[in-house]
């Protein structure tokens, strides 16, 4: 028996199969890049035969310049050195680079625009007295008597009057010593903002019994508050060319309509004008060719005889009617008319 060889070596032989070439896929991308080519190609040729001259020249240029086509027209170049595209010729024609002709305001949409802008400006300075406000020490223990809101005039601030703490007494202008602390308060914050000031005072509907509605105090009573508010804010260091006006509005405007008599209603108003209302208020300047006197052009040679003493005018036909004896105003009354 033949001896085997204990470490008789095994042979093991693997055969790779090798691919056939039909199997591979580059051939179809070189394919799809030959299909899209073609209908390039084909596109190409189906524009330039169904396009004129001056239609294929747009074209062209558009490729070589696209800044100097707009849908398919030429426009001014908006750079020095052409890109070497189409020529962009134009005549007197200006681009501006900050305004677009579409987007121009009307006037309507520009007065609408201001009068945001307003509104956010008097927002503005409406916050920033409440916070002055509400910080200061002297201010924050009368803050139930200080109203602030936002009107078609401006920014208002109102202090107003409680039954156990008036800023006047009764019948006076004279200002209470813890009145003019709040507007010495109020003084340094209203000169920064740049509004001038209208200064309004108010009153209730007390009047004194007797009295006939021409002797109404209140009226005056209402224009010197707001006259002594004015002083006291003047001394607090605001400068005179910052108060716009000052006027007494007696009992005509009550904060509570219900209730003529009531405290709150008596009030010192501190409005900062918007820029419509002073505007309208400095309209009211006038100028020397603004005046025209009544004698006109003969007012040097005789001031004594004005116009409105010829005959034929206005004023002598008042005369004459009350000069009648069967006026209805003047003429004391018949016997059947007595009544007192």
């Amino acid at each position: 028996m033949e001896n085997l060889n204990p470490h008789q070596h095994i042979i093991v032989r693997r055969y790779k199969k090798a691919k056939h070439e039909e199997h591979g896929g580059a051939w179809k991308v070189a394919m799809a890049d030959f299909a899209l080519a073609m209908m390039a190609l084909f596109l190409v040729l189906w524009v330039i035969n169904s396009s004129n001259e001056q239609e294929r020249e747009a074209i062209s240029g558009y490729f070589q310049d696209p800044k100097a086509f707009e849908e398919g027209n030429k426009v001014p170049s908006k750079y020095v050195i052409d890109l070497g595209g189409s020529p962009s010729v134009s005549d007197n024609i200006a681009v501006s680079e900050t305004i677009d002709p579409d987007k121009i305001l009307q006037a309507d949409e520009i007065e609408s625009l201001a009068d945001a802008i307003e509104q956010r400006r008097m927002e503005d300075i409406k916050a920033q007295i409440d916070a002055v406000i509400t910080a200061s020490p002297t201010l924050s223990p009368f803050k139930n008597q200080l109203l602030l809101d936002i009107t078609t005039e401006g920014v208002r601030l109102q202090i107003v009057d409680q039954t156990n703490r008036p800023m006047f007494d009764p019948g006076s202008a004279q200002l209470k010593y813890y009145s003019e602390d709040i507007l010495w308060e109020l003084a340094p914050v209203l000169s920064r903002l740049d509004h001038r000031l209208q200064i309004t005072g108010h009153t209730d509907s007390s009047v004194v019994s007797g009295l006939r509605d021409e002797d109404d105090v209140n009226w005056g009573l209402s224009s010197s508050r707001a006259n002594s508010a004015r002083r006291a804010l003047m001394e607090a260091g605001i400068v005179k060319a910052k108060i716009a006006q000052v006027i007494g509005m007696g009992d005509t405007a009550p904060l509570k309509p219900d209730d003529p008599g009531a405290a709150v209603n008596r009030r010192i108003s501190i409005t900062l004008l918007n820029k419509k209302l002073d505007d309208s208020i400095k309209g009211r300047t006038g100028s020397d060719a603004d005046i025209n006197f009544i004698n006109g052009d003969n007012a040097a040679e005789d001031a004594r005889t004005p116009v409105i003493n010829q005959s034929g005018t206005l004023l002598q036909q008042l005369r004459e009617q009350r000069e009648r004896q069967d006026n209805t105003y003047d003429n004391p009354p018949n016997k059947g008319e007595i009544f007192w």
